[in-house]
């Protein structure tokens, strides 16, 4: 087992059962921490928090709940104090994607999107920061995206959900300045392999993949950790955010002229059938959560896209896909 020379802290992690989240634990465990793992589905934490005791945790400790749900937070919360006493990092990772324009997204579907990527984290915050400013000290990290900066076909619930991430971080930190010890902080990484995409609801003519350059979830999990402890800071992960965000303001009518056909080739899988489907967002779906996502090699897949849209463009397309009638 790890040996360490400081005494274990206490983290926080939810949306511990699969990519980022998952990463972070394994990081916080290799330190010799005491874990708290959240998210909605017990077998897939459970698998992670015997991971973690294997990597060497103080503690692993095993909370279900839905990150959109404001009591199952507050229980969770109370939970972490009334066993430890303290928390020192919150890591705030859960969450969930829809593609398709709004008027296809069944309504509870994009509502759920919302509710768990951004009142999920305002439920995290509403709990977690009386605990920090009582104490004085602790930190926070909100793992947001470059979709948070700006717009991108059919990923309207998602786009709205992390530009309200990026919100609600800068409204905290303006809330908590009288607290110089508590660190607000906010990651966003652009394309990442984490099963989030397979698991997707999908309403779209097309299944989304993590746009080029893909990075690792272990790379954005030590990027977060990393910020949380002031060693590093927050903000964008990698220099193709960058480029992105530039186009997007600088130059906004190339950008929306570009975006459409760029994201079809680069953050979309057009080879393969499309069926609807809410994908986990209304429920945890076990079987398809893991470290990675699997996606292969991002510049093949980019080739196989160009070719696929081309063999589409012969034949005259896809067939139209009816829209969602709400009722």
């Amino acid at each position: 087992m790890p040996t360490h020379d400081r005494s274990p802290r206490v983290v926080l992690v939810t949306g511990a059962s699969s990519g980022i989240g998952e990463a972070a634990a394994h990081r916080v465990a290799r330190r010799g921490d005491h874990l708290v793992l959240l998210a909605r589905g017990r077998g897939a934490l459970e698998r992670v928090a015997r991971d973690c005791d294997g990597l060497g945790a103080a503690s692993t400790t095993v909370v279900t709940a839905d990150i959109s749900n404001d009591d199952e937070v507050g229980a969770a919360v109370s939970g972490v104090v009334a066993q430890h006493g303290w928390i020192h990092t919150v890591i705030g990772s859960a969450g969930v994607v829809a593609y398709g324009r709004v008027e296809d997204v069944p309504a509870e579907v994009f509502d759920q999107v919302v509710a768990t990527n951004l009142l999920g984290s305002v439920n995290l915050a509403r709990h977690v920061m009386p605990v920090m400013r009582t104490q004085g000290s602790g930190s926070i990290v909100v793992v947001g995206s470059v979709i948070g900066h700006v717009a991108v076909p059919d990923m309207a619930a998602y786009v709205v959900s992390k530009w309200g991430v990026r919100a609600l971080v800068r409204q905290l930190r303006v809330d908590n300045r009288d607290r110089p010890g508590v660190r607000i902080e906010y990651v966003a990484p652009g394309g990442v392999d984490t099963p989030i995409y397979r698991q997707a609801a999908t309403y779209g003519d097309a299944a989304g993949r993590p746009p080029f350059p893909v990075t690792s979830p272990e790379r954005i999990a030590a990027r977060a950790l990393a910020v949380a402890d002031g060693r590093r800071r927050g903000g964008q992960v990698g220099l193709a955010n960058e480029v992105i965000r530039f186009g997007f303001t600088a130059v906004p009518w190339a950008y929306d002229r570009l975006v459409g056909p760029l994201f079809s080739v680069a953050a979309q899988d057009q080879t393969v059938e499309v069926r609807p489907s809410p994908g986990n967002v209304l429920q945890s779906r076990d079987e398809l959560n893991g470290l990675r996502g699997g996606h292969g090699n991002a510049l093949l897949a980019i080739g196989a896209n160009v070719v696929e849209l081309a063999r589409l463009r012969v034949r005259g397309g896809r067939p139209p896909r009816p829209h969602h009638k709400p009722g």
